[in-house]
């Protein structure tokens, strides 16, 4: 597995460039001078993560007003992504990592325990990205009901 990343503020963004729920590759680049949400969850379709896509969704709007757009990651596949899409009613840009590189970059693929069994998987977490592609502020371990 992957060394774990600790993301700290100021710290350069690790870079991507992953296909988003129409296969269209979006890389953060394509971002530059807009500040960027980049939330990665466990998997489409369930409790914490409808709660969580649906939240984002619905700042959406006031979040472009402040130049900034929302990028949700998951292992995931497009198709996937559209259904979540399309049943949860979401406006926000979903990405597909199922190798976890981009996952791992930030830190968010961890080992879990659920049930006494131990496995890696995604740890729900949100990063803030500045126009100039620095960590302005991390969210490790994100608590969707919490949100």
């Amino acid at each position: 597995m992957g060394e774990t990343k600790n993301l700290q503020i100021g710290d350069n963004a690790p870079g991507f460039c992953l296909p988003d729920q129409d296969d269209k590759e979006t890389c953060l680049a394509d971002y530059k001078g807009k500040w960027v949400v980049l939330y990665f969850y466990p998997k489409d379709n369930t409790s914490g993560c409808t709660i969580e896509a649906i939240d984002f969704t619905a700042v959406k709007k006031d979040l472009e007003a402040k130049n900034t757009v929302i990028l949700g990651v998951s292992r995931d596949p497009a198709k996937s992504h559209q259904n979540f899409i399309a049943k949860q009613q979401l406006t926000i840009t979903l990405l597909s990592d199922p190798d976890h590189k981009v996952i791992e970059a930030y830190g968010a693929w961890q080992l879990k325990k659920m049930y006494g069994k131990e496995s890696y998987g995604i740890v729900r977490s949100s990063f803030l990205i500045n126009p100039g592609g620095k960590i302005a502020f991390a969210w490790p371990k994100v608590n969707a009901k919490d949100m």
